[in-house]
């Protein structure tokens, strides 16, 4: 069942969603416009090249969120979901004898079926807007991906999102909702048009809204334990250095935490002082955000390097590795 928090997000991105189609596919150019390959940029990107970038990003969150909740993949779902297009069809990668995540919490259980609706949605309302010039599903792999990425930030040679009950799910979505929520503010300087960024802002809200909701829920299952807050200190600091290869930072820019040049995780060890007293007050920092409490910006190219593990991104394209180990459809890759 879906919580009353969720069911009011779905309403705000249903409300954007009509925004952005009464904008139409221009309007959404400026949405990851900002930082695209050279290759792109050679081609002369058009509208239909920059939604194609965004659906590939959703065929991965919609696969990721509808195994965990219902066990099957977009295109197996009792109303599927259509995965065909332009570019190489691939399927999803699972671990033999998958099964859907055993969920304790009832809450976290509705906020994955939730987001498992909406990134569906996505996926068919980007699938809607591209028409016959939507890209296929590309090869996504789920297994391996998270096994590499698990290395990548020290935590372990393995790691499985869907085993391992509420924490392992929850970190699993650690991982993607704080790369989109920096992808679109990345996108915002790209946007000349105060509709289309109301719009963009619009849906960058719903965004942080869930990687809110994942770190909310990741800290309340902590209970103060320092065990997933510290992986998500870890996966920050990794996930910053993909993006920034030449440039992360190695010591804390906010206070508490360990994080990169763009990345925060979450700490819980941080007293602060109210009123005038002595800084005795426990404080979480939950927020991704920079010492003017502003939230992160990245360009394709770097959630590229994050999703490809292909760090700097290659700017001729091409770039393939872990989430998408064939590539992904489209122009930009």
């Amino acid at each position: 069942m879906a919580t009353l928090e969720t069911q009011v997000l779905d309403d705000i991105i249903v409300k954007s969603r009509r925004k952005m189609l009464s904008l139409g596919t221009t309007a959404l150019a400026g949405l990851v416009l900002g930082g695209v390959t050279k290759k792109a940029e050679a081609a002369a990107l058009t509208d239909t090249d920059i939604l194609n970038f965004a659906l590939n990003l959703e065929y991965l969150e919609a696969n990721f969120y509808n195994l965990a909740v219902n066990g099957v993949t977009i295109d197996k779902l009792p109303t599927p979901i259509g995965i065909t297009g332009t570019g190489t069809q691939g399927t999803v990668v699972t671990k033999a004898n998958f099964a859907k995540v055993s969920f304790s919490s009832s809450i976290i259980a509705a906020y994955a079926k939730e987001t498992a609706i909406e990134e569906g949605k996505h996926v068919s309302f980007l699938r809607g807007a591209l028409g016959a010039s939507a890209v296929a599903q590309p090869q996504i792999d789920l297994v391996n991906s998270f096994n590499t990425l698990a290395m990548a930030a020290t935590i372990g040679t393995t790691f499985d999102p869907f085993s391992g009950g509420d924490g392992n799910f929850l970190i699993g979505a650690y991982i993607f909702e704080d790369v989109g929520v920096t992808a679109y503010h990345g996108a915002a300087g790209s946007i000349s048009s105060s509709a289309n960024l109301s719009a963009a802002a619009g849906i960058h809200a719903v965004e942080a809204y869930h990687a809110g909701l994942v770190r909310t829920a990741i800290n309340a299952l902590d209970a103060n334990s320092g065990v997933l807050t510290g992986l998500t200190q870890k996966i920050s600091a990794a996930r910053s250095l993909l993006a920034n290869p030449t440039s992360a930072l190695t010591t804390q820019i906010t206070d508490g935490g360990i994080k990169g040049a763009d990345d925060q995780g979450i700490d819980n060890t941080v007293k602060v002082a109210l009123n005038s007293s002595s800084p005795t007050f426990p404080s979480t920092t939950i927020v991704d955000a920079d010492n003017n409490s502003i939230g992160f910006a990245r360009t394709p190219q770097q959630i590229l390097s994050i999703v490809t593990g292909v760090s700097p991104a290659s700017a001729s394209g091409g770039n393939k590795g872990v989430f998408f180990p064939a590539g992904l459809n489209g122009n930009i890759t």
